[in-house]
Order: C-alpha cells, then sequence, then structure tokens
C-alpha cells in the first residue's frame, strides 16, 4: 500500500506511524507541513522522491503543533539542509521546548488495561516517540530553529497555504486552509481515526492528547467557517465532507 495519497491536485498525504505529513506542490517547489515520527524522516524522503524531487526542493516546511508525532521530518530536514521551519507565533516556544505540552509515559498509566494501548505505545516508541527532539534554542527570534510565521491571509509558500489559528490542542495549534482547492489540513485540531479511539470519522483525540479543554472545543469554529469540503487530518484517512458537517459531526459526538 503507497503511503503517498494525492488528494487534491499537487495535495499529497503522507501516511507515517498512524499519524499524517502533507507535501504542497507548486511547480519544482514544495511545502511540506508536519513530519511524523523521529523514524517516519525515511518514508517521508522516499514520498519526496516519489514526486521527482529531493528534500532540497522543499522550500519551506509548516508545523501544526510540536508535538513528537509532527516534528520527525522537520528537525532532520532542517538540521541536515537548513530548510526553514514556520509555526504559528504562540507555538514557536513550544517547538523549541521551552515548555512541553505533550503527553508523557506516565500518562498512559492508567490506560494500560485498554485494549490497544501497549501494542500502540510499543508501536510509536519503536517510531522514535521517547526522543528529545526540539527545533531551535530559547530566544524567541533567533535565525535558526522554528519562526513565527506572518499571520493574516495566504504564506508566500507554495500551496499558498492560510494558517488558521485553532489554538486548543496545544496553545499554538494552527489547521492550514487551501482555498483554491477546498482542502483544509487540520492537524489534530479534528481527526478522522487514531488507534487510541474506537470512534470512526470527524472526532478530536483522546482527552489525554489535550491540553487546551475549552479552548479545543472553541477552535473548531475556526474551521467550521471555512469554505472546505476535503478534510486532511493529522490522524486518519482524508476524507470528502464539507468541513461545517464535520465540526456539527464532533459536537454531536461530545455531547453524548
Amino acid at each position: 500500500m503507497s503511503t503517498v495519497d494525492e488528494v487534491a491536485p499537487d495535495v499529497f498525504r503522507v501516511a507515517g506511524t498512524a499519524v499524517n505529513a502533507v507535501i504542497l506542490r507548486d511547480g519544482a517547489a514544495l511545502t511540506l507541513i508536519d513530519g511524523g515520527y523521529p523514524r517516519d524522516v525515511d518514508t517521508i524522503e522516499r514520498a519526496v522522491r516519489s514526486l521527482g524531487r529531493r528534500p532540497e526542493d522543499i522550500e519551506a516546511m509548516l508545523l501544526t503543533h510540536a508535538h513528537i508525532d509532527h516534528m520527525g521530518a522537520l528537525a532532520a530536514f532542517h538540521d541536515r539542509c537548513g530548510i526553514p521551519v514556520y509555526t504559528d507565533p504562540t507555538e514557536v516556544a513550544h517547538a523549541r521546548r521551552d515548555y512541553l505540552e505533550q503527553a508523557t509515559a506516565t500518562d498512559f498509566i492508567p490506560m494500560l488495561h485498554r485494549p490497544g494501548v501497549l501494542p500502540w505505545l510499543l508501536r510509536i516508541a519503536r517510531a522514535g516517540a521517547t526522543r528529545k527532539v526540539s527545533l531551535g534554542g530559547a530566544r524567541p527570534f533567533q535565525t535558526s530553529g522554528a519562526r513565527p510565521f506572518r499571520t493574516g491571509g495566504p504564506l508566500d509558500l507554495p500551496g499558498a497555504p492560510v494558517p488558521v489559528a485553532t489554538h486548543g490542542h496545544t496553545s499554538g495549534h494552527t489547521a492550514f486552509h487551501l482555498p483554491q482547492h477546498r482542502v483544509v489540513i487540520t492537524g489534530d485540531a479534528l481527526v478522522t481515526a487514531h488507534p487510541l479511539s474506537t470512534a470512526v470519522g470527524p472526532q478530536l483525540l483522546p482527552p489525554v492528547f489535550d491540553h487546551g479543554g475549552p479552548d479545543t472545543l472553541a477552535a473548531l469554529d475556526h474551521l467550521a467557517a471555512l469554505d472546505a469540503d476535503v478534510i486532511l487530518p493529522g490522524h486518519g484517512p482524508a476524507l470528502s465532507l464539507p468541513i461545517a458537517d464535520a465540526v456539527a459531526e464532533v459536537r454531536e459526538r461530545e455531547r453524548r
């Protein structure tokens, strides 16, 4: 089964270890959005090369949020090729590990009796979940490491993604809208599946992964306002459904 799926013209989903990365292609130039776990780097590099490109052809990389399962290839390609990494201004310090909003091993101890939890933990450990990965140092606007992107309108990057503030899952979580394709890259603000969830379809991640409480639900309003009918989540398959309808499903699920 291929790890690369073209969900819209020049918009590619790359399947890592139960997590997605996204490649936007514009001529010979690429934008990479998220990067899987540290050991997903080879998978993402193969995906880039399957498009006839090299990691060096990635013009810039975007981070929806600074959890380990989204940072792997970004950190590797940044270190190897000097490719800049951009994220929400609020998320920069998290990406540089000035603080950490991420579930740790001890958070899963009460869940070990549940079916599927231990196999998933072993799988992500093999993928590098226990590694320490950061994007840069401590100074907020130093030139290396994660940088804040400009807010308001499309970014001047291949694919012209439009940042959508969806703070909640982490303090600076961001989705990306591709209005020309009616696609929304939701990161972990809204997903369609997860190994620790029995639900199928639009949903929030299990609470152990959430750091925003009410803000996570409030962020759904920003997604629902978008003109998009292809959803490309951080976890789970792409979904052809108006994003407003997907948000309504999530809210109904959360009310049950």
